[in-house]
């Protein structure tokens, strides 16, 4: 499937989460804030690049992007999050009501882009294989602030074969654009993580006889920083239903 052909399924209504779509291509994290809340997010994106890597800002009301030049930003995502003063008000398939000419929006490294290399080295997916979300959990790890925003990290977890971590780290760590090497491997209290089987975000995910947990910084960071900040409107992708773009993942490969 090819990145517009995925595109088009979400225009049309099918909702779902994005791992595994149009495998080959990156995959970008939303979030639009008014104008007048654009520089906060840049600086808090600035000071915390490992969970917030910067694709592309758009102009105030621009809702079209260099990364898939043919897309709409308020169509075609599979599902969206609308927030007011730190609280999710709904969820929608399409944003174009809502979305409003002063909102500023962020395009943000999102980790299903290395998956395809992680794939093609053996590394197994379990979220893919079972069919779910990628689990997302709140850490207590808190993020640099910048202006008015503020929160904590947020990580995603998959299980991997102990001895393919090394592997999907080094896989990982040459892609630092969509989010890198992982943060942390091993016991999830490490991160103040206090039960994998309640994520935050997403599904919870079964292990294999094994595995470990591997965790890595995740774009849904900025949800975080809304709730913790409280900007008064906000519009955001659902965590995992996340915008495919044209651009091929080995663009964002260092070496």
């Amino acid at each position: 499937m090819t990145p517009d052909e995925a595109r088009k399924l979400f225009r049309a209504g099918t909702v779902t989460p994005t791992s595994g779509w149009a495998a080959g291509y990156a995959q970008a994290n939303l979030i639009a804030v008014p104008r007048d809340w654009a520089y906060d997010l840049l600086l808090f994106a600035q000071r915390n690049p490992q969970p917030c890597p910067v694709l592309d800002i758009t102009d105030a009301g621009i809702t079209s992007t260099p990364l898939a030049p043919d897309a709409d930003l308020r169509t075609d995502l599979p599902s969206y999050r609308v927030w007011e003063y730190g609280e999710m008000v709904c969820e929608l398939k399409d944003a174009t009501r809502l979305w409003r000419s002063d909102l500023v929006a962020f395009l943000i490294g999102c980790s299903f882009t290395f998956e395809h290399a992680l794939i093609r080295a053996g590394v197994p997916l379990r979220h893919v294989e079972q069919g779910r979300n990628v689990s997302m959990y709140i850490t207590d790890r808190e993020c640099r602030t910048a202006g008015r925003m503020r929160g904590p990290l947020v990580v995603s977890m998959r299980p991997v074969p102990a001895d393919q971590v090394e592997t999907a780290r080094r896989i990982s760590a040459l892609m630092p654009d969509v989010h890198g090497a992982p943060v942390h491997v091993g016991d999830p209290g490490g991160l103040g993580i206090k039960d994998l089987a309640t994520p935050d975000f997403g599904d919870a995910v079964d292990a294999a006889p094994g595995d470990v947990p591997v965790y890595w910084a995740c774009g849904v960071t900025p949800q975080a920083a809304l709730m913790a900040s409280c900007p008064p409107f906000a519009i955001t992708h659902s965590p995992g239903h996340m915008f495919v773009t044209d651009v091929p993942d080995d663009a964002y490969r260092v070496a």
